[in-house]
């Protein structure tokens, strides 16, 4: 009678024992992607950064050139009013 039981129960432990392995591979698996997403968040914060960066230096440059470009119409101008005297 213990016989029985006792398989079953050795069953039971091999099929925990294969769920259980089998949970730890899907951990390992998961632990991979998180890292290689961890890689992937920390390279596109570089890239975001660094193009962050470039907006801010073209927006600057490009206030730089139009203050040139609207000192050279005033002089344009100036320069239209006095020869049309």
């Amino acid at each position: 009678m213990l016989v029985p039981i006792f398989e079953e129960l050795e069953t039971k432990v091999h099929q925990a024992i294969d769920t259980i392995a089998l949970l730890q591979m899907e951990i390992e698996e998961l632990k991979e992607k998180n890292d290689t997403l961890g890689h992937k968040i920390q390279e596109l914060s570089k890239n975001n950064e660094t193009l962050e960066y470039k907006n801010q230096k073209l927006t600057a440059d490009q206030q730089i050139w139009q203050e040139r470009l609207n000192k050279l119409l005033e002089k344009i101008q100036k320069f239209d009013l006095t020869c049309l005297k």
